[in-house]
């Protein structure tokens, strides 16, 4: 036997020993039955972390929403002219959104352009029949346009619509009085202030009309 042949035969056991070795034991992977990922579970996704794989991809702000917060800041800052532009770049983009003409009613009432805010809510009213903070909005300024009889109208409607928001009856009770119809002005205050008792103003108007001789 030559060297060489030596040499492979030396080679050859030891390969032969380290797998017999690692066979008797079992320390190998045994296929589909103990094989151990060595990383901790919560770092695999998948099975353990299913919110990981399936979670919601976040919704990027439309160009409507940047401007309407844009509005709402430069109101809060009361800068009226710098609302208006980024609620008519609205209307350009979305001739019907509710949101920038409501906003713009308040602004044009804020401005005491009530011809203004009144196509502004009448807009909104056309749009959606069930708005019911429009046909507020449109009570109070045909009340101060003194359009007594639409006025009222009006601010039925709202209180149809939602006879639970306190507002409305205000609204409508503040009308009445101007028009010294105190008996139902006083029972819209009282419906107002048993709806909501932080209305302080409710209760002043219930304890001054009954004094009077209704």
């Amino acid at each position: 036997m030559t060297s060489f042949q030596l040499l492979l035969l030396i080679i050859s056991a030891i390969v032969f020993y380290i797998f017999y070795k690692q066979l008797i034991s079992g320390d190998y992977p045994k296929r589909g039955v103990d094989f151990n990922a060595k990383l901790p579970d919560e770092n695999i996704g998948g099975i353990s972390r299913v919110d990981k794989i399936f979670k919601e991809v976040p919704k990027q702000k439309s160009r409507i929403d940047s401007l309407l917060e844009i509005a709402d800041s430069a109101i809060e800052k009361e800068d009226l002219q710098e609302a208006k532009k980024a609620l008519q770049s609205i209307l350009i983009l979305d001739s019907k959104n509710l949101d920038a003409i409501h906003r713009l009613g308040y602004i044009s009432l804020r401005e005491e352009d009530f011809q203004e805010a009144m196509q502004r809510y009448k807009e909104a009213i056309e749009i959606d029949t069930d708005d019911d903070l429009a046909y507020d909005a449109l009570a109070n300024i045909l009340h101060k346009l003194k359009s007594e009889e639409e006025a009222i109208e009006h601010h039925k409607k709202a209180i149809k619509l939602d006879g639970e928001y306190a507002a409305y009856h205000f609204n409508y009770a503040n009308t009445l009085y101007d028009l010294k119809k105190y008996k139902e002005a006083k029972s819209e205050y009282e419906t107002a202030y048993a709806l909501d008792s932080s209305i302080s103003e409710a209760k002043k108007m219930i304890e001054k009309l009954e004094q009077k001789d209704l």
